[in-house]
């Protein structure tokens, strides 16, 4: 692994654009981290990364039983998601409720096989009522599913008729069923605004539906994340919805790429657009002092594999990794995890690292433009986390290489450059001693700033901690 240098000079400043308070406190379902551990989607579109895998209880006890094996669930790896396919798709049982598709998942089987290793189960969901199940009653009620939910999605559902009575009580139905069977997870997708029409007929605003799952967790008694997705919209009034209902929710589209023949799993272009995604939503949380009770959601973590599988360099790897540790993230690897590569481990199982990943869940990071200390996209950036109550701070700076057109900065500055982020640019004076934190070496003193030699796709992940 490359350590970048990096440069201490003498002498203070003081700030320009204010460093406002930025925390996340616990979630609407009680967490105070974000969710860590593995989901099926990965593999299931790229298939040609791993043609051995079936998607089936078998492969996936298979994939979630790496985490143990390879200490990665000491590290806090401790979900198995299944996203979609793992259920029924055109109908519910006897009274609508989502149910496994036996041919492949015996969920109570499942659940207690990843309890019994201090696993946890995660599943996938989407909004509506089956179209087939129109005629049936909700369990617990005399009223049909086809008398409080109309239309077609495109999913082969119907819509909810949100707030009739009935949708509730769908909703808390499923998830006393899905808490029988020992769900710890729920990742309800194709909410809106913001999730993108993908050939489905979607509602402008699916917002309820967060609430009626959350509600629906509450009085299930099991706790349980809910997660929602995907690239949802920013606006306050629904922003206020997610924040008060879910734990987590998803900052971009889907990250992989996808198809039969596809043998990697994301593209650098498609990690800079992530990256930029997240920043369009932390700045909007940065003009004040501000406390969040929601987890960003960057999509699934491909660091696991070679190179070549991941479809970026090692430095990239280890890029990703940061921006994903710092932005206090869910950390969902998406990779074949019985081929984990030596970078890979060194990656998914370094302690010092993931002690950023806990710093985060209470201090997220946010960009300070090198130069100014604003907040826009640039290919020569930085980012700072915290301070916290010690007054410790993390701090990333990053060359993000030439924009491959979604990273939003549009400049193409090639090989080496240096990155200096001073004290006035973070927001920040005094005297820090900084620590890299892969490797952990000494990087000095400073009272000034931070600067770094740093290659395409190449970032560094510094600890600073008051020195008086």
């Amino acid at each position: 692994m490359y350590i970048p240098r990096a440069a201490a000079l003498v002498a203070a400043t003081a700030t320009s654009v204010p460093l406002n308070s930025l925390t996340i406190t616990k979630t609407p379902n009680g967490f105070t981290n974000s969710a860590r551990g593995w989901n099926s989607f990965g593999i299931q579109a790229n298939a040609a990364t791993d043609p051995s895998f079936v998607f089936n209880q078998t492969s996936v006890e298979q994939q979630c039983d790496v985490l143990v094996s390879a200490g990665l669930v000491e590290l806090g790896y401790s979900y198995c998601s299944l996203d979609s396919g793992w259920s029924v798709g055109g109908n519910g049982d006897e009274n609508g409720r989502i149910i496994a598709d036996s041919s492949l998942f015996n969920m109570t089987d499942l659940a207690s096989h990843l309890h019994n290793e201090g696993l946890q189960l995660g599943v996938y969901v989407v909004p509506g009522g089956f179209l087939a199940d129109v005629n049936k009653t909700i369990l617990g009620t005399d009223i049909t599913i086809g008398s409080v939910c109309s239309g077609d999605n495109g999913l082969a559902r119907c819509n909810w008729n949100y707030g009739e009575d009935g949708v509730q009580q769908w909703h808390d139905s499923v998830v006393a069923l899905f808490a029988e069977w020992g769900v710890d997870f729920i990742k309800l997708d194709f909410i809106t605004p913001g999730s993108p029409d993908n050939g489905v007929s979607l509602p402008a605003n699916e917002s309820q539906a967060v609430v009626n799952y959350h509600n629906a967790i509450e009085k299930s008694g099991r706790q349980m994340r809910l997660d929602i997705s995907w690239k949802l919209a920013r606006d306050p009034s629904d922003f206020d919805i997610w924040e008060s209902n879910a734990d987590s929710f998803r900052t971009d589209q889907d990250i992989n790429n996808s198809g039969a023949d596809s043998d990697s799993f994301t593209a650098w272009a498609t990690v800079q657009r992530a990256i930029d995604n997240y920043r369009q939503y932390i700045v909007l949380h940065t003009s004040q002092d501000e406390t969040l009770s929601i987890y960003p959601d960057m999509d699934n973590l491909y660091v696991g594999n070679s190179a070549p599988e991941d479809g970026v360099t090692d430095d990239e790897r280890f890029t990703i990794m940061n921006h994903w540790l710092g932005a206090g993230s869910n950390l969902i690897l998406g990779n074949d995890l019985t081929q984990l590569d030596d970078t890979g481990k060194a990656i998914l199982t370094n302690a010092a690292a993931h002690s950023v990943a806990d710093f985060a869940a209470q201090h997220p990071m946010r960009p300070r433009n090198p130069g100014t200390g604003e907040g826009d996209a640039q290919q020569l950036q930085a980012w700072i986390g915290g301070p916290d109550d010690s007054g410790k701070l993390v701090v990333i700076l990053a060359n993000y290489g030439p924009d491959e057109g979604q990273g939003g900065f549009n400049t193409t500055l090639s090989g080496v450059q240096n990155v200096t982020a001073t004290w006035q640019d973070l927001g920040i004076s005094g005297s820090f001693a900084i620590q890299e934190v892969w490797k952990g070496q000494d990087l000095g003193t400073s009272n000034e700033q931070l600067s770094a030699s740093l290659d395409e796709g190449q970032s560094l992940l510094a600890i600073l901690t008051p020195t008086n």
